[in-house]
This record gives structure tokens, C-alpha cells and sequence, in this order.
């Protein structure tokens, strides 16, 4: 089979495109029914054609070695994850970072856990299993949902409290690259500054204290860590934008 003739298959929704991180390869066998569609999964990525999702496959560039295979990477959205502990400053900077970016989506991670209304397990120093099951399906669904605007044409920036070795699963979850991690660490001070003056409470029976230990002493150094004490959000945002590659993750 040419390569013309290939593409031009691509293009009429006779293939799959299962999407990798840095390419995507072509099968010529089509899912039987929109179940199959909508089951099969590859690297967090939902798979089907341009018809099932509404998505834009990309095109093979002139000489590529293999008409099936190529880099995508370059034309992907970036994905930001913004972490820390609460009151790190998180929402706003994750927002004010989202409004920077050109067609961009804020992903809340925490609005998975709201969307429980009985039997949510909340999150502590010592949490229970169901607990901690409540929480890989959080971020299991945020990264799932910032892959799809990713394939969508969206930059994306994800916010949530990702911490300890829950970081590294998290990097492995979100599949699409660029992927960008910004850590917020503030002085522990500034944070319980800024608990105090919130109408909303997250602490619970711990204190900033507790959390922000836990975090520095249990959270790999991945990514770009920001002490932000002294930073405005706007200044933040410029350094995150400033230093693409310190916080660029593989």
C-alpha cells in the first residue's frame, strides 16, 4: 500500500489512532461498536477515529521514515500541574497561569472529590483505605480529563494537592507531554497567613504545620519548586512561564 494511499485512510476515519506520547500509530482494524470505542484505552488516552470524538488527527510530515509512525509531541498542548499543600496559592495561580495561556482549560482536581455527596472519606494525616481509593480515582479522573482537552486542542493546567510519592503516579498517569509539574512550597508561615484569612477552612484537625513536614520531607524533587512568600501571583506566573525547561518533566 502507497503512503498516499495511507493517509488518505487516515483521513476517512479507517484507522485507529492510538495516541502515545510522542507519536501516534495507525491500525487498520476498526472497533465493531461504540462500546469497543469507547472501553479501549492506550497510555490514559481515549481511542477511536476523528468521527467518534471530533478530534483532528495529525498528519504525517514530508519524509517521515514511515508513514504510520511520527512526532507529535511538537504540535501537543502542554499540560501544567500545579501542586502544594492548601493555601499554597494554588487556585489563583493556577487560574492567573491559565489566562496567560492561549485556548486553555483549569482543571480542578478537587472537584472530583466534591462531586461524592455520600460516603465521601476525607483526607488526613492517617488516612483509611477508602480514603486513599477516593483519591487515586480523583486524580486518575483529573488526569484522564486533562489528556482528553489536551487531544482537543487545549492547554491545560491541572491543580491539586499531589504530594509525597503520589507526585511520581501522577507524572506516570498524564500520559501527553509536554508535561509541565510547578511545586508551591511557601514559607509554612505565609501558609497558615493565609489559612487565617480564608472564609473556606481545609485543615481540619491538622495544621499547616503537619502538612507542610509531611510534604517537604516525603515529596520527590521533581519539577520546578517555587517559594512563593515574597512572589506577587503575577510575578509567580512570569517565572513559571520564564523557565520552561526547570519545570519540564520526561
Amino acid at each position: 500500500m502507497s503512503r498516499d494511499t495511507r493517509r488518505q485512510r487516515v483521513v476517512e476515519g479507517a484507522a485507529v489512532a492510538i495516541c502515545r506520547p510522542s507519536r501516534c500509530i495507525h491500525e487498520s482494524r476498526r472497533p465493531s461498536t461504540t462500546k469497543d470505542v469507547l472501553n479501549r484505552r492506550f497510555d490514559g488516552c481515549l481511542l477511536g477515529d476523528n468521527a467518534d470524538y471530533g478530534l483532528t488527527l495529525p498528519t504525517a510530515p514530508s519524509g517521515a521514515a514511515s508513514a504510520n509512525i511520527w512526532s507529535v509531541e511538537a504540535e501537543m498542548k502542554p499540560i501544567y500541574l500545579v501542586t502544594g499543600i492548601m493555601a499554597s496559592g494554588k487556585s489563583t495561580v493556577a487560574q492567573a497561569l491559565a489566562a496567560r495561556l492561549a485556548r486553555s482549560v483549569h482543571v480542578r482536581g478537587d472537584t472530583f472529590r466534591r462531586f461524592i455527596v455520600s460516603g465521601r472519606a476525607e483526607m488526613t494525616l492517617d488516612p483509611s483505605d477508602e480514603a486513599r481509593a477516593q483519591l487515586r480515582l480523583r486524580y486518575e479522573l483529573a488526569a484522564e480529563t486533562a489528556c482528553r482537552y489536551v487531544e482537543a486542542g487545549f492547554a491545560v493546567v491541572l491543580q491539586d494537592i499531589v504530594i509525597g510519592v503520589d507526585l511520581t503516579a501522577m507524572i506516570a498517569r498524564i500520559r501527553t507531554r509536554p508535561l509541565h509539574v510547578i511545586v508551591l512550597a511557601p514559607a509554612v508561615q505565609a501558609v497558615a497567613a493565609r489559612e487565617a484569612g480564608r472564609a473556606k477552612t481545609g485543615y481540619g484537625s491538622m495544621t499547616p504545620e503537619d502538612l507542610d513536614g509531611a510534604f517537604r520531607a516525603s515529596t520527590p524533587r521533581v519539577g520546578l519548586w517555587l517559594d512563593t512568600t515574597e512572589l506577587s501571583v503575577e510575578q509567580t506566573v512570569d517565572y513559571i512561564l520564564g523557565h520552561p525547561n526547570s519545570s519540564r518533566v520526561q
